[in-house]
């Protein structure tokens, strides 16, 4: 009876050891899956102990089923003893007998103790040992023996006699071995769960950390390696040496470093570039040596940061350090406009020291000059571009307001808000001078200090337009000096300056204010008078008045010096008042008609009438003239020379002349007017052009000739024609002219109809070889900013300068400046009209190497020309010598 309750007991014990290999089901966080497998286990383990039991009478069977349970319920919890508890009692239902009740209280009991024991243990009031489980099966059993008293009759006890013995003796032992191996396992499981959060804690450490961990041996193969660059994975780099990712100069230098570590050194950090995938990053490496195994073997554990972003950093900062104590004057400001930093530049300009500004509005730079509109515009772009630049007032420390050419950027910060912004700022008062100073030059004439022609004619479009729109009458005065030649050529020509300033102060005083009084050149004033009556034959009264006052005063003696000089004055006069009038037109109508006044004896006024209309006509058969001269090619070429003073000849400038077959020889000055009005300057401009490119094309046959260049000057509306550029390219080609050797002069108010345009069209000529120069530099606007922006090889200064070059300050000042200015700009500068050797020293003594004018040669023809060449030029000229 005792060796069949032991040989179920050990057969039930066999089973659930089975199921300790089942490493998932001791784990707390097992899922329900595992526990359900073991629940089910037990319980057939139950079943198979019940199918070979210690049967004492039909019904009434023992077997090991307590252990079992017990343990399912204690190491599984409520649904593994639950489950088995269930299917051990079915299957005890099943069998049925006299002690199916007492039997199923054996299946309830061992898994109610069980339960009981684990919420001990959980608890921390009981743990698992050998002798609490020895007592735990003791008690179980004495439990299940004494439920045994609920059988009828005399079973009870006889079941006690039977079996009291070997349950008490030898299932707690069962208890206690099965217990001890099940918790066994269950520390195994939580050790080894344990280790695997550890690893996977670690892990996710590691591949959090940006930086590159790696474990080398001693020959620098790589054992273990983790990054939180994905590009960066152990597949690709375990396994591999240093030299198949470095390189063998820059391996070695790291094993160098990692020897050091080895010596349980403690080297600095060591900078190196590895290639991935992002493309060559720069790493900061760190190395400590560590016992790789039980054998004492030593490696190197590597610790790797990508710094590339920080060095580029770092880089631009020593950059940005540079650029921001530049001579420009910069100070940056927080997004509230408070001043943070500021350079040396910004101090010598404004007289702020840092800490006048460090904390400041911006606005303490504030002038006042610009209204509130202004700032409003400007901030807008700057919130809507990102950046603004423009010229604007400021104020100095010392009170003084002074122009300066400001730009404003924006810095964003990673949420894309505007955290910071940086202004550089230049001072411009010199600048603005020295446009100030040539814009004078542009528009107002250097020895009276009368607007010049140029300004006349934009006032003179204005009144025609104002004239019709305020319907009202205006008039035109073409004056000229009698006898004034005489004076210059008798007294010279300090004594005529002199005159013609005093004559542009009496008639500056008998006009109105608003009336405007302009110096066309030599003895020509022109008089514009505004808002007379809207009648013609009052305003014609009005006119004649302020006429014959002018008339008066300029008849009067004038006192130069200890002469005594008579000059009268002959006025032309024409009036407007719509806008069918053109300017030229109307300054033709008034020069004719103060040739007439002339005609008349001098000192007289004429008006503009219909018999003078025939001087009109003859204008428009000159019209006429040019159009048929086109067709039968009477225009040629007349090259004037152009003179290097270390080179030499070096080419000549392409002026066109008319072989009119009546009128003879004609200049441009004798047709281009009309030429213009018939809109036949495009045509004219081709033809020399044409004429031009075949003449280089000739000369480069010649070894002599080759080198020799030819300006051409150039109209806007030719510049501007969509095809300008295509055609001129077309006849270079045609021609197989070098570009290099053709130069366009343009005039700076030509350029500034649309700049951008006219740069466009430039910069295209000039990449294929065609240079630029400047024509009559110094009569417009002549402002640095343009010529920034312009692609321009050569400067000319006007010969209107060239003129009072000996006898006037002022033009050698401008003419200085000039030069100044080309050499800063890196142009060549030419000077026109040189007809002195006075005028040649002093050119040359104020940087000036290149000259055009009659002391060196008329404009001749291209035959001529050709035979100048033979007898200034010694030998051919080549490219690198004509620079």
């Amino acid at each position: 009876m005792t060796h069949a309750l032991i040989e179920n007991a050990l057969l039930l014990f066999s089973l659930c050891w089975l199921l300790t290999f089942n490493k998932s089901l001791w784990q707390r966080s097992a899922c329900n899956r595992g526990k359900l497998f073991a629940g089910l286990w037990f319980g057939v383990a139950c079943v198979i102990g019940m199918s070979r039991p210690l049967e004492l009478a039909p019904g009434l069977i023992f077997d090991a089923r307590s252990v079992v349970l017990s343990m399912a319920a204690l190491f599984g919890g409520t649904l593994v003893g639950g489950l088995a508890a269930l299917i051990a009692g079915a299957y005890r239902v099943w069998i049925g007998g006299s002690g199916v009740f007492v039997g199923i209280g054996s299946v309830i009991l061992p898994v109610l103790f069980g339960l009981a024991y684990r919420h001990l243990f959980l608890s921390g009031h009981l743990r698992i040992g050998v002798w609490q489980l020895l007592g735990f099966g003791l008690v179980l059993h004495v439990a299940i023996l004494s439920i045994q008293l609920l059988l009828p009759g005399r079973l009870g006890p006889f079941v006690l006699e039977q079996v009291a013995l070997p349950l008490l003796l030898f299932f707690p032992l069962v208890v206690a071995a099965l217990g001890l191996l099940l918790d066994d396992m269950r520390r195994r499981a939580e050790t080894l769960r344990a280790l695997h959060l550890s690893e996977a804690r670690h892990r996710a450490i590691t591949q959090s950390i940006p930086d590159l961990l790696a474990v080398l041996d001693l020959d620098g193969r790589i054992l273990e390696f983790s990054s939180g660059d994905p590009q960066l994975t152990s597949a690709k780099l375990e396994g591999r040496h240093l030299e198949d990712l470095l390189g063998d100069k820059e391996a070695a230098r790291i094993r160098d470093y990692l020897q050091l570590a080895l010596e349980h050194r403690q080297p600095p950090l060591v900078e190196y570039r590895l290639q991935t995938a992002l493309g060559e990053r720069v790493y900061e490496g760190r190395a400590r040596r560590l016992e790789r195994d039980i054998d004492g073997r030593p490696a190197i554990l590597w610790l790797g940061r990508d710094i590339t972003e920080r060095k580029q950093f770092e880089l631009e900062k020593r950059i940005a350090a540079i650029a921001f104590e530049s001579q420009q004057g910069m100070f940056v400001t927080d997004a509230q406009t408070r001043i943070l930093r500021v350079n040396k530049a910004f101090t010598a300009i404004t007289g702020y020291q840092p800490e006048d500004v460090l904390g400041q509005q911006a606005g303490i730079l504030g002038s006042g000059r610009q209204d509130a509109t202004f700032y409003q515009q400007m901030w807008h772009a700057i919130q809507e571009h990102e950046s603004w630049q423009g010229e604007i007032w400021n104020r100095r420390k010392n009170g003084e307001i002074f122009p300066e050419w400001l730009s404003i950027s924006a810095v964003r910060d990673d949420q894309g808000q505007i955290s910071h912004y940086v202004a550089a700022l230049t001072d411009i008062t010199e600048r603005r001078a020295a446009d100030e100073r040539i814009r004078t030059l542009a528009f107002y004439d250097p020895l009276t200090g009368l607007p010049n022609r140029r300004l006349l004619l934009d006032r003179l479009q204005q009144a025609i337009f104002a004239a019709e729109r305020l319907a009202h009458c205006s008039a035109l005065m073409f004056i000229d000096l009698d006898g004034f030649k005489n004076i210059n050529d008798l007294h010279g020509h300090q004594t005529g300056d002199l005159l013609l300033q005093a004559a542009a102060t009496r008639l500056q005083e008998q006009v109105r204010t608003s009336d405007t009084v302009a110096r066309l050149g030599g003895d020509e004033f022109v008089v514009m008078l505004e808002n007379l009556a809207q009648q013609p034959d009052e305003a014609a009264d009005q006119a004649e008045k302020l006429g014959k006052k002018i008339l008066a005063a300029m008849d009067a003696p004038y006192r130069i010096g200890a002469l005594q000089l008579h000059s009268s004055a002959s006025i032309g006069v024409v009036l407007f008042s719509d806008a069918s009038a053109e300017v030229e037109e109307l300054l033709t109508r008034a020069d004719i008609s103060m040739y007439e006044a002339k005609s008349a004896g001098k000192n007289a006024l004429r008006f503009f009438d219909a018999g003078m209309q025939q001087l009109v006509s003859e204008r428009m058969r000159l019209e006429a003239d040019i159009f048929d001269g086109l067709a039968r090619e009477e225009f040629t070429l007349h090259i004037q020379p152009q003179m290097d003073e270390d080179l030499g000849l070096v080419g000549g400038e392409a002026l066109l002349r008319w072989q009119h077959p009546q009128r003879g020889l004609l200049a441009p000055e004798q047709f281009l007017e009309s030429a213009r009005r018939a809109r036949l300057i495009q045509r004219l401009d081709l033809h020399i052009l044409e004429q031009a490119c075949r003449q280089l094309a000739l000369w480069s046959e010649d070894p002599r000739l080759a080198g020799l260049s030819l300006s051409v000057n150039l109209s806007a509306a030719s510049l501007y024609r969509d095809d300008f550029v295509d055609t001129l390219l077309g006849m270079l080609e045609r021609h197989h002219a070098q570009p290099v050797r053709l130069c366009l002069e343009l005039t700076e108010t030509l350029l500034l109809d649309d700049i951008g345009s006219a740069c466009e069209r430039m910069e295209r000529l000039r990449a294929r070889g065609v240079r630029f120069s400047i024509d009559d530099f110094g009569t417009g606007y002549s402002s640095i900013f343009y010529l920034q922006r312009l692609p321009l090889d050569q400067l000319k200064i006007d010969q209107s300068f060239i003129d009072h070059l000996v006898d006037s300050p002022a033009s050698l000042a401008i003419t200085r400046t000039i030069g100044a200015l080309a050499q800063s700009l890196q142009l060549q500068v030419i000077a026109e009209g040189v007809e002195t050797r006075a005028q040649h020293a002093l050119l040359l003594n104020n940087g000036c190497r290149r000259f055009q004018g009659h002391l060196f040669g008329r404009p001749m023809p291209v035959t001529e020309f050709e035979r100048y060449c033979e007898e200034h030029l010694p030998g051919g000229h080549d490219d690198q010598r004509r620079g």
